[in-house]
């Protein structure tokens, strides 16, 4: 599956050390060995996303509900990587003002995918440039931002080893060694989105590609921080690129997250062991599963909607005003007097009366009542979002 390569360098307290790091082969035009019953999850995985996008599709406004799905990825990708942010707190958080640095992180996710999605259906190719600049926004206002938004330019090494010496090198206790810096890893990068842009749909399911740019990306581990949340990410993109998914409400990194494990060893033993077939069938059935979950999600969005708009009617209130402030509610799992008062061309009067009634009806709820920019959400979302 690749070449080692030797890489050395010099420990400030340890002294001199050489080790080895993995280098993949490009990735081929035609599939890998697959058995049957990997075949099976791959269909059951492009079943499960034509049921999702055709779901999306019936729906009045199919983008209404990617920024909750969104803040719900965000959280788990983020979760994987080891940054953790309670899931509620990231649906009701301030995108202008998050509390804390996680939530700066999570919050530059939603930031980034929006970027990625709106290029990708504008036409705009997937490429280094495009990796680059996605990367460097979901690091904006942290610690790498400086070393953002380029290839990497020194090593990295992944994980630990349970059975490593603490004491020893950083390289030679950690689980897996991607390539060193320079010429070779950019051109892999390179040959990576040159793969990614091409038609395999003669030879290799669409699912099936996902799968394995997601292993060469993060085999590659091309920046300082944040492989693992822009290599899902793309999973996502590639089957927007690739026509499977029109609207990308789909959130994966929930069930790898459940799997971490899982996730881990099958993306080393493709290197270790060329287990593609393994690899790609636990890829499919959690494609297959994270659909469904999002399908589901979606029609329960849809109906608490629908609910909401009920109990509006049902009600003194007439005009369409409020009809509009229950879909900015879904759409937006926390929002401010402000926010209501841009996105539906009110007064601030007309907008902070709407807002109270709505809560007086108990629609809304006041998520910080004695602050001073007070936030609002719907409980009834929130339930969805976090069931």
């Amino acid at each position: 599956m690749g070449t080692l390569v030797p890489i050395y360098g010099t420990d400030p307290q340890l002294g001199e050390w050489t080790h080895s790091a993995f280098i993949p082969t490009p990735l081929p035009s035609s599939v890998p060995e697959l058995s049957a019953e990997t075949y099976l999850s791959v269909l059951k995985a492009r079943a499960a996303l034509s049921a999702l996008d055709a779901t999306a599709k019936q729906l009045p406004n199919p983008t209404l509900l990617r920024l909750p799905t969104l803040r719900r990825e965000a959280q788990s990708t983020s979760a994987l990587e080891g940054t953790y942010a309670p899931l509620a707190d990231v649906l009701t958080a301030d995108e202008d003002a998050p509390a804390t640095p996680e939530l700066i992180e999570v919050l530059n996710y939603v930031s980034m995918a929006n970027i990625g999605f709106d290029k990708v259906a504008s036409g705009f190719p997937i490429s280094v440039t495009l990796i680059c600049e996605l990367q460097a926004q979901l690091m904006r206002g942290t610690q790498l931002e400086e070393l953002s938004g380029q290839v990497r330019d020194r090593q990295v090494v992944i994980g630990q080893r349970t059975d490593a010496d603490p004491q020893d090198f950083p390289a030679r206790k950690s689980r897996f060694v991607p390539a060193p810096p320079g010429l070779t890893l950019e051109s892999g990068v390179r040959d990576l989105t040159d793969w990614m842009r091409q038609d395999h749909s003669a030879a290799i399911d669409p699912v099936i590609a996902a799968a394995m740019s997601h292993y060469q990306f993060e085999t590659l581990h091309p920046f300082m921080d944040g492989n693992g949340r822009v290599g899902r990410y793309l999973i996502v993109l590639h089957l927007q690129a690739t026509g499977v998914l029109s609207e990308p409400t789909l959130t994966v990194s929930p069930w790898f997250e459940a799997r971490r494990a899982a996730y881990y060893d099958h993306l080393l033993t493709v290197s270790t062991d060329g287990d593609w077939n393994g690899y790609v069938k636990f890829f499919a059935d959690g494609l297959s599963s994270a659909a469904e979950q999002t399908k589901n999600q979606m029609i329960a969005l849809v109906s608490v909607q629908a609910r909401l708009k009920e109990q509006v009617r049902a009600s003194h209130l007439r005009a369409d005003s409020a009809h509009a402030l229950v879909d900015l509610a879904i759409a937006n799992p926390s929002l401010t007097i402000a926010k209501v008062e841009t996105e539906l061309g009110l007064s601030y009067g007309r907008a902070n009366k709407l807002v109270n009634q709505l809560a007086d009806l108990g629609i809304l709820q006041a998520l910080n009542p004695a602050g001073y920019k007070r936030r609002y959400y719907a409980p009834s979302v929130l339930a969805v979002l976090t069931s």
